[in-house]
């Protein structure tokens, strides 16, 4: 445990384009090499090296893990490739993050750990400032929500639930930890797979995104609870936040503000101010300070955005206009020819 951190982004330690620890690359890529995808070629669509992967905790960015993904699915011809990895792997093997949730005396505290140090694992900004994963009583039912921005994809989603599911069924077979499942995505092309996967009822095209759980888990304690070894895990895992928030700018604040509600279009500076907790003459000035106008952070995010979603291939055009806040998708091909010089169809095409 080095406490260090290396950042693959391109940008000195500048953190606004999102970034993630490689050891889930890492491990995605053994996985679908292991199911007959060419190594070289996914790592040469991921931009990415084998030593880029050696440690788990080098940050790299959240679009080469998407584009392995893409890869390893055409690859493979197989759409439940990620899901199927989440569930036979163990979360302990590339973060250390896993080490401190077994390391954690329950489950409501070890979803406290996993809250405080999600960034280590990937950059997913949440709406309001909340925590990305809660728990919700309906009656007797127990629900674990999952507050993460729905732009209508499937993937994220079902995998962050497969990894709670995964876990607790190689740590305490006898006890199922999922109920039933609530998502607001469509069924995707692998929903057949579902009850074989997740074994239990699923609810598509939901209001949220939920997983019902076992209230046993509330009161359970966990044997592998160790104090000591908790806080070797924890003082490991302070260091490397503290390390990737002196890479922080004001900007990738504001940035991160800005994704949750990117959809809409329009994005209100008052509404990011009062959000980040200052005036709107504030965010204004630290903003100049670092050399760009929030218009500029709009249309950079909307960019680089774009460029992450139609090189990941898992949406059209159309949907990539709708998810950036385009009113139609003539105005968010205008704005790419700017960005580019080339129609998003030509891009594509290259």
């Amino acid at each position: 445990m080095t406490g260090r951190i290396k950042f693959l982004t391109g940008r000195d330690c500048r953190m606004s384009d999102q970034t993630m620890a490689a050891g889930f690359a890492s491990a995605f890529l053994d996985y679908a090499v292991a199911e007959g995808a060419p190594r070289r070629s996914l790592l040469e669509a991921a931009r990415l090296t084998d030593e880029d992967l050696a440690d788990q905790d080098t940050r790299i960015p959240v679009s080469s893990y998407q584009a392995l993904i893409a890869a390893g699915i055409e690859a493979t011809a197989d759409t439940s490739l990620l899901l199927r990895h989440v569930l036979e792997t163990r979360l302990e093997t590339m973060s250390i993050v896993g080490q401190i949730v077994h390391a954690s005396t329950s489950f409501p505290h070890s979803l406290g750990q996993l809250n405080r140090y999600a960034r280590l694992m990937a950059d997913v900004p949440v709406p309001g400032g909340r925590d990305r994963f809660t728990l919700e009583r309906d009656g007797e039912a127990v629900w674990l929500v999952d507050h993460r921005p729905c732009d209508g994809s499937w993937m994220a989603t079902e995998t962050s639930f497969a990894r709670f599911i995964s876990e607790f069924r190689r740590s305490a077979p006898e006890h199922p930890f999922e109920q039933a499942l609530e998502v607001t995505y469509a069924p995707p092309p692998h929903a057949n797979r579902y009850p074989e996967l997740f074994r239990v009822p699923v609810t598509f095209r939901a209001g949220r995104n939920a997983l019902r759980i076992d209230p046993v888990w509330l009161d359970a304690t966990f044997d592998g609870g160790k104090e000591y070894v908790f806080g070797i895990f924890t003082r490991h895992a302070d260091a490397l936040l503290d390390e990737i928030a002196t890479c922080d700018t004001f900007r990738s604040a504001v940035e991160e503000r800005m994704l949750a509600d990117l959809h809409e279009g329009t994005l209100s500076m008052d509404r990011i101010a009062r959000d980040l907790g200052m005036s709107r003459q504030t965010l204004y000035r630290r903003l100049k300070d670092e050399g760009v106008t929030f218009a500029q952070v709009h249309d950079d995010l909307r960019h680089r955005m774009a460029m992450d979603y139609l090189s990941a291939r898992k949406v059209s055009v159309g949907e990539t206009a709708y998810l950036l806040g385009f009113s139609e998708a003539s105005a968010f091909v205008r704005a790419f020819r700017r960005w580019t010089g080339a129609s998003p169809t030509a891009w594509l095409g290259n």
